[in-house]
């Protein structure tokens, strides 16, 4: 599996990446073994990119990727995690099903993107991971915390990276204008974009994509499938965590049946389409299993026709003027 470098920080991704919020417990559970295996498949498959987040299952999924990982020789994959909640201990009973996660509400999120607060959330992390440091360090949505995100937090993560505690930094949204802002105003080496830049929606066309080229910046794409709609488009498929509207998935199943017509699945295109655009490194999914895991790097893999691009834009799905990949 081909890696690309990151900016110029020189650490290198896959191009396919292992998302771990669904080994956190994300909606539903998923046991210790079940997680360990998803990792191990993953690694047989060739992907070397982990991402994780403290968010993701009140530390559940760092704890877990971390366990999986630690017998991999340390320099052979990129590790991210964020910043921007700490967990804090919390009383009483429940579970965190109202963040999405299915585990204990042991723990309570505080946003915090002071200075103070990233040192301390990346310490805790590396706690959790049982490493000793990591490749990439994101922002994690700062949406409502601009002041702090670009006055603060960003600052510490330069420190950070200067020490060596961290490899790469940059910011994680699923917006690009703050995300632009980071690109053009700051020197983070990556921006992770989710669900803007997929065979669906291309708001990161505008100005995110063009800002990340002209300043040698690398975007890492998350959410290819619109949250399900690009994985089944069908009844009761969502699209952004919500009930898809009816005129895309419309367009969704106009898209599938161009890729069957090829002999291509959908997902294939859904993962293989933002990597038309020169600044994006790589596109991360979420997995939950073994089974899952070898199927993405499958279907990342599957050949692509240069006439299925083509006839997507005769059918007016793939607008004029967007990008598609040179491979066939």
């Amino acid at each position: 599996m081909r890696r690309n470098t990151l900016g110029t920080s020189g650490v290198a991704v896959t191009e396919l990446g292992f998302g771990a919020a669904a080994i956190g417990n994300l909606f539903t559970a998923v046991d210790a073994d079940q997680a360990a295996e998803a990792v191990d498949a993953a690694w047989d498959a060739g992907i070397r990119s982990f991402d994780t987040a403290p968010h993701y299952g009140l530390g559940l999924s760092e704890e877990r990727l971390g366990a999986a990982l630690r017998t991999r020789p340390r320099d052979e994959y990129v590790l991210s995690t964020k910043v921007g909640r700490l967990l804090l201990p919390a009383t009483g009973d429940g579970d965190d099903l109202d963040n999405g996660f299915a585990v204990p509400a042991t723990h309570r999120r505080v946003w915090d993107f002071t200075a103070d607060g990233v040192r301390r959330s990346i310490e805790e992390s590396l706690r959790r991971l049982g490493h000793d440091r990591v490749d990439i360090v994101y922002l994690h949505d700062p949406d409502d915390h601009a002041e702090d995100a670009f006055h603060q937090a960003y600052p510490e993560l330069e420190r950070l990276r200067a020490e060596g505690v961290v490899g790469a930094i940059g910011a994680g949204m699923n917006q690009t204008a703050m995300l632009t802002r980071f690109i053009r105003d700051t020197d983070v080496d990556v921006v992770l974009c989710a669900g803007r830049y997929t065979l669906l929606r291309q708001s990161a066309l505008a100005a995110l994509l063009p800002g990340a080229e002209a300043h040698g910046k690398s975007v890492i794409i998350g959410g290819a499938f619109n949250s399900g709609l690009l994985a089944d488009p069908r009844s009761g498929a969502t699209y952004d965590y919500a009930a898809a509207p009816p005129h895309l998935l419309e367009r969704a199943l106009r898209c599938k049946a161009v890729a069957e017509r090829h002999g291509v699945p959908l997902r294939t295109l859904a993962l293989r389409f933002p990597f038309g655009h020169p600044s994006v490194a790589g596109v991360l999914v979420g997995l939950r299993s073994a089974a899952e895991a070898r199927d993405a790097a499958a279907v990342l893999a599957h050949p692509v026709p240069a006439e299925v691009w083509a006839e997507l834009r005769s059918e007016g799905l793939l607008p004029d003027g967007v990008p598609v990949p040179e491979e066939t």
